[in-house]
């Protein structure tokens, strides 16, 4: 199978990225952070917005976990203990908790395993944390997406004003650099390029000069 895997940092673009090169290069989308962002979803429903993730609650909460993922057509769609929350994936508590709840290993095990076998029956693009260093250590290309906090806060910010949501870009950047403090240092996760993987820094760039030259990169791995 031919897969490739998009690493990045929060907020640079990599699930908008992984869906217009899946179209393009005609690759299947598996969109590793919709998982979390469902289960996170099912964690709050369970637990509520105060409470905060410990090792034995997530160890708990992971064994009662029934995760299943379909397509409809190019759409993919998650239900955590038969609940549907895709329509709710993006609001801003989802992404405050995700990564809260998405560092402890016994989660990060059952999510390995429903990547590996979808990647293991398709020829597939792959995106969220981790893929190319621990999820497909031996992908066809991996490419690591980033842009500046201050850019990728812009383009957070722009998104939440156009939500209907009230924030303001200060509060956006500091969350910004919180999760980026905490991806880097937690154990578990680590957002850290694989060694062999390409960096691509789309700061200075249009969305679809950053699809252009990852679309290149893809290619040249596929003659190769």
């Amino acid at each position: 199978m031919f897969n490739v895997t998009i690493d990045g940092v929060a907020g640079c673009g990599k699930s908008t990225i992984a869906e217009y090169l899946s179209k393009r290069l005609n690759l299947k989308k598996f969109n590793t952070g919709s998982l979390y962002r469902a289960i996170t979803c099912e964690f709050l429903h369970r637990f509520g917005r105060e409470t905060k993730p410990t090792k034995k609650l997530m160890d708990e909460f992971v064994k009662d976990l029934d995760v299943e993922v379909e397509f409809v057509g190019e759409q993919q769609k998650v239900y955590v203990n038969h609940h549907d929350y895709n329509n709710v994936l993006r609001e801003e508590i989802v992404s405050l908790t995700t990564p809260l709840v998405s560092g402890y290993e016994k989660l990060r095990e059952k999510v390995r395993e429903i990547q590996r076998k979808f990647a293991s029956q398709n020829d597939c693009i792959m995106e969220g944390r981790d893929i190319g260093r621990v999820v497909l250590p031996n992908a066809s290309c991996k490419l690591f997406l980033t842009a500046s906090p201050e850019v990728r806060a812009e383009r957070r910010y722009e998104q939440i004003k156009e939500a209907g949501e009230k924030t303001s870009f200060d509060e956006v950047l500091r969350d910004i650099k919180l999760r980026d403090k905490e991806d880097r240092e937690r154990e578990h996760g680590a957002m850290i390029p694989a060694d062999d993987a390409i960096i691509v820094d789309n700061s200075g760039e249009t969305l679809e000069e950053t699809l252009e030259r990852c679309e290149r990169i893809i290619k040249e791995k596929q003659i190769k």
